[in-house]
């Protein structure tokens, strides 16, 4: 299986407490985000997803595509994505999605997400993951490429060891949880989101003046 790589990094990273002790290595640096939106926007808002969460498939079709056109495109907001692994194939769609150190991120991230059921619907791993590869090659990836990522143990450490250290810091219990202007937001809908949205930019203008 060529994703025995990524596979393995990610059991060893859930391994139990005592396993870790036992074999002591220097922690792995932890990534950047990647922002969408313009950098000195007033307000940041940043998404915990998990790339085969169903709720998450949900909001990047129903309700990022208002948030975007609203918000993100015209310099309000900066959005953040921040992955959240709770399996296997999500680690793996994590990967894919930062091949290219994160050019292709967000369409890739898209097109994972509204094609959620359809590469998730393997019987195996290896089925789930020739799904994956379909849509990497949709993407403009190579074979070659999406392989190099996969089988690069170094990088999926890193992602882990982000996806953890974010995780722990701002106490995320589900998917998709969202951060807007400091405050841990549940999943919800769109006009409830859109008013505390517009209320945090109301603070963060006022704040500037």
């Amino acid at each position: 299986m060529f994703l025995r790589s990524a596979a393995t990094v990610f059991a060893l990273a859930f391994a139990a407490p005592v396993m870790a002790q036992d074999a002591p290595a220097e922690a792995p640096q932890t990534l950047p985000d990647l922002p969408l939106g313009a950098e000195d926007a007033p307000l940041t808002i940043v998404e915990y997803a998990s790339f085969t969460c169903g709720h998450c498939a949900n909001f990047h079709t129903d309700v990022f595509p208002q948030l975007k056109s609203e918000y993100i495109d015209t310099g309000k907001v900066k959005f953040v994505q921040r992955d959240i692994y709770f399996d296997q194939p999500g680690l793996w769609a994590g990967i894919m999605a930062r091949c290219g150190e994160g050019e292709k991120f967000y369409p890739v991230a898209g097109m994972l997400f509204d094609e959620q059921q359809k590469w998730l619907s393997g019987g195996s791993g290896d089925e789930v993951a020739a799904n994956l590869r379909k849509i990497g090659l949709k993407a403009g990836m190579t074979d070659d490429q999406m392989t190099a990522c996969w089988d690069d143990t170094a990088k999926v450490e890193q992602l882990i060891a982000t996806f953890q250290e974010n995780a722990k810091a701002d106490d995320i219990q589900a998917t998709p949880t969202f951060i807007i202007g400091g405050e841990t937001v549940p999943n919800q809908s769109w006009d409830s989101m859109k008013e505390i949205i517009d209320d945090k930019l109301a603070e963060a203008e006022a704040a500037q003046q």
